[in-house]
């Protein structure tokens, strides 16, 4: 049975509309009245000239120099770009295209669009003289085509380009841009888009036989990139709509067919997983372009907020969150090999900054090559960027289990990125310091915008320490001893406050002062999975700091904390904290046609871009892609998550949820699970192995638990972590011995 998600028009704004990408070309498809509007956008449509490139002059001494002297016009004179020639920008971007406007003309209305997420087609209901009828529109999933088919009685009366040269042409033309050339032939319409340091780009579109393709292909000129665009939906013309679907169909039956499938109460929750995991399809395909802050999805009327580049310090890593519970880990693959492609920028930035050839060093913005993209001080020093790519990496290696990644790959970026650190820190007696540190975005890039031991830059390290350590072992290899070293003497967190009532700190003698968007003090508890929460040491820290945290409210935050906070509710078992938080994301961070928003929807919730009064968004919203992954993953975590080396089942989903399950979720060790809460009784545990190993999970019966193997059974005694060993391929069913009730 098909699943569709549907919407109703008037979609009067580009982000409102329904998404599309093949993970390079993208289509937001909104509209109203006789309208029907198709705005296109590139992942890779960059103007490259600008950025930061790091040179000596931003070294970690230099940086420290002024930081602790108080020199803030040194510190901006080692990010200031003196070279910069008139009409370049400060900074790379990708480029907003344009759109095209259908006009049916009138006595025509557009009433509905149904998105089928088993095929990722869409089906546009118009209602003319009375009558209804359908356009069909879908993306080829293997090149940059859209492909529309139009009823007879329902034929496009005129299709209007609209260049976004229409609205950002000022500002281009100040950058060296000459504005679009359109064109028209029997057989192509469209335009082209120069580029001063870049291929052309052509948006060429073609109507014939009641069907309409569009495509935006490169060139090294103008007449080179018609040629190009015309090639292409000639092939595709010729190859008929038909067929596009049929070859969408075996992609989208393949997608669907590893996603586990989530039985959630909640239809919010469902909508958001459901329509998340179709994005994320699109969004990190395979195929494509590494994901940037909007992806594809690229508005028309204005730059995109940001670049649209690559941010590390978290927005990059929400992007994929969804690969690892939803076992498409071949969606990692683009990120990663892009920045394989940077390596000998990170090994220079390593060596400017601290001197070192051996050392790995991520910024935490920059484009597709991997220019910093200006003088964020903060984030240019922020080395949790690094290890959390590295975290990635290594997060890769324990789901898949793939020997050749770990070698080749994760654990010489793990080594490079340790190195950094280890030139950071400090040694003081038997104990380590990080005395230069930031915690992501917190105070900006002012002067008192850091501090010695941020935690946040503690969890990084430490996670670091220990997947090396580990993957040393694996691969038997000598593991530096300086690795055991931090381990023992660098403190989990920072702590501040009075003896017997610390909390876990920004950085040294800084609690959390103000609402603020990022967790990252907490981020030993989610994403990076340091800090014991079972350690009754640490319980009276954690309730305090986590006391702190919900006094400040969210009144700071925007739209992609809101599940980090969300996953943070999770882990310590709040777990009608986590539906509720991805609930007030839905209604308030997404706008009427589901779009994901950085700001708010509408005031009284968060100042994040609007004061307490102000109107209503208007069109110049902010879209960003990371919160809706991120709300995916928080859901799959509700349902399984993984703390230390411990698979929890259920510790999110709230308790007055009735009938609650997965099927197939992935999670560490290359395994499948399978399991259901009826009733706040959890049912038998499927488990099938992918490459053998010992399955460990918290007990979920007040009792022990009888494992049924294809031949013969097993006992397992009564205790709170049970393991399983299973061999490659094998798969067991764990269920309670029924001694004493199930634990919802």
């Amino acid at each position: 049975m098909s699943r569709t998600c549907e919407w109703e028009f008037p979609l009067p704004r580009t982000h409102t509309g329904l998404l599309q990408t093949n993970g390079t070309l993208g289509t937001m498809i909104w509209g109203a009245q006789s309208t029907l509007r198709i705005t296109l956008g590139r992942v890779d449509f960059w103007d490259h000239r600008g950025g930061l490139p790091w040179t000596e002059m931003q070294s970690y001494e230099r940086i420290r120099d002024c930081l602790e002297r108080g020199d803030e016009a040194g510190l901006q004179r080692l990010f200031e770009a003196s070279d910069r020639d008139e009409g370049v920008p400060r900074r790379p971007s990708i480029l907003p295209i344009g759109r095209l406007d259908i006009d049916f003309g009138r006595g025509v209305q557009l009433k509905t669009a149904r998105l089928n997420i088993d095929d990722g087609s869409i089906q546009v209901r118009v209602l003319k003289g009375g009558r209804e009828s359908t356009v069909c529109l879908a993306m080829d999933v293997k090149q940059p085509v859209l492909g529309a088919v139009f009823p007879n009685r329902l034929q496009p009366r005129a299709i209007h380009r609209v260049p976004a040269w229409e609205y950002v042409g000022e500002y281009l033309e100040q950058i060296r841009f000459a504005p679009p050339e359109l064109f028209d032939t029997d057989k192509l319409a469209g335009w082209t888009q120069m580029r001063p340091a870049d291929p052309t780009l052509a948006v060429g579109f073609r109507a014939e036989k009641g069907e309409l393709l569009i495509t935006a292909v490169y060139g090294e000129d103008a007449a080179a990139a018609r040629t190009a665009a015309s090639r292409l939906l000639s092939r595709s013309l010729k190859r008929g709509f038909a067929r596009l679907l049929q070859g969408n169909k075996r992609w989208w039956d393949a997608y669907w067919r590893d996603v586990p499938k989530l039985e959630i109460p909640n239809e919010k929750l469902r909508f958001l997983y459901q329509y998340g995991m179709y994005k994320f399809a699109g969004l990190t395909s395979p195929e494509g372009v590494a994901a940037t802050l909007q992806g594809a999805w690229v508005e028309d009327y204005q730059m995109p907020p940001w670049s649209n580049d690559y941010h590390f310090n978290i927005n990059v890593q929400m992007c994929y969150w969804p690969a690892y519970h939803g076992n498409r880990l071949e969606h990692l693959r683009p990120l990663f090999d892009l920045i394989d492609a940077w390596m000998p920028v990170l090994r220079h930035n390593a060596r400017v900054f601290l001197g070192i050839d051996d050392g790995l060093m991520l910024p935490h913005a920059v484009d597709d090559r991997c220019t910093c993209m200006g003088g964020f001080w903060t984030g240019s020093i922020d080395h949790g960027c690094t290890a959390w790519v590295a975290q990635m990496m290594y997060r890769y290696y324990r789901y898949t289990l793939e020997r050749d990644f770990l070698e080749e790959r994760a654990y010489p970026f793990m080594v490079g990125a340790m190195r950094v650190y280890e030139e950071m820190l400090e040694r003081r007696g038997d104990e380590f310091v990080l005395p230069v540190s930031v915690s992501p975005e917190y105070r900006g890039a002012a002067m008192d915008a850091w501090g010695g031991n941020a935690s946040f830059q503690l969890a990084c390290i430490h996670r670091l320490c220990e997947d090396l350590l580990e993957a040393a072992a694996i691969l038997r290899k000598r593991p530096r001893p300086i690795w055991k070293q931090i381990r023992a003497g660098l403190p989990q967190a920072c702590l501040a406050g009075p003896a017997g009532h610390e909390q876990i700190a920004l950085w040294e003698d800084t609690l959390l002062e103000e609402s603020h968007r990022h967790h990252s003090h907490l981020a030993g508890i989610t994403p990076f999975d340091t800090l014991d929460l079972d350690d009754p040491q640490l319980q009276g820290i954690l309730e305090r700091s986590l006391h702190q945290w919900i006094e400040k409210g969210p009144g700071l935050w925007s739209g992609w904390c809101v599940p980090w906070a969300s996953m943070i509710h999770t882990r310590i078992g709040n777990a009608d904290a986590a539906e509720l938080w991805l609930e007030i994301w839905q209604r308030l961070f997404t706008n009427e046609g589901h779009g994901t928003l950085h700001d708010v929807h509408f005031p009284g919730f968060s100042l994040m871009g609007k004061g307490a009064t102000c109107a209503p968004q208007t069109k110049e919203e902010i879209m960003q892609i990371e919160a809706g992954m991120s709300c995916v993953a928080a859901i799959q975590e509700m349902l399984l998550h993984v703390r230390k080396g411990v698979n929890y089942l259920f510790a999110g989903a709230p308790s007055h949820w009735k009938r609650v399950g997965f099927a197939g979720m992935r999670t560490e060790g290359g395994f499948l699970v399978s399991a259901r809460r009826t009733g706040g009784r959890v049912g038998p545990v499927r488990v099938k192995s992918l490459r053998g190993g010992v399955f460990r999970f918290r007990n979920p019966w007040d009792s022990g638990a009888v494992v049924q193997y294809r031949r013969g059974r097993e006992r397992l005694e009564r205790n709170n972590v049970l393991e399983v060993q299973l061999a490659k391929g094998a798969s067991v069913q764990i269920a309670g011995d029924g001694s004493s009730p199930s634990r919802g």
